[in-house]
């Protein structure tokens, strides 16, 4: 295994992400609400850039007690980044693909030492 420095977590403001290189492999990571998440920049669909897009609240339906359409609101908690290609969402905390859970992005841990942030990759 080795570390991929990421930079001094100091610098590194809630809702940014960065993109790292470990070989030939580009590796996204993102600070939301203080945690630290990463994952391959490389989309399930056709390996576009998944991590590089717009990070966005998921969009909820709110319904009527009858459950009858009231209108769209933006997620209080869930958090999806969306691949600039063709518009595949991902959940932040967990990598997966928000159309078909099934698929998710490689994922890899994030360490803090020294002040520092490194992603863990094999």
């Amino acid at each position: 295994m080795s570390e991929i420095r990421v930079g001094p977590a100091a610098a590194f403001a809630d809702g940014e992400r960065r993109i790292v290189f470990h070989g030939d492999t580009q590796i996204g990571v993102f600070r939301w609400d203080g945690e630290y998440f990463a994952y391959e920049n490389l989309c399930v669909h056709q390996g576009g850039p998944a991590c590089e897009g717009m990070i966005m609240h998921k969009i909820e339906e709110v319904l009527a007690d009858d459950r009858t359409y009231v209108r769209q609101k933006f997620s209080d908690t869930d958090v999806n980044f969306v691949c600039p290609w063709h518009g595949y969402e991902y959940d932040i905390r967990t990598g997966e693909c928000i159309g078909d859970r099934r698929l998710k992005l490689r994922s890899f841990p994030v360490v803090e030492r020294g002040g520092e942030l490194f992603v863990v990759a094999n």
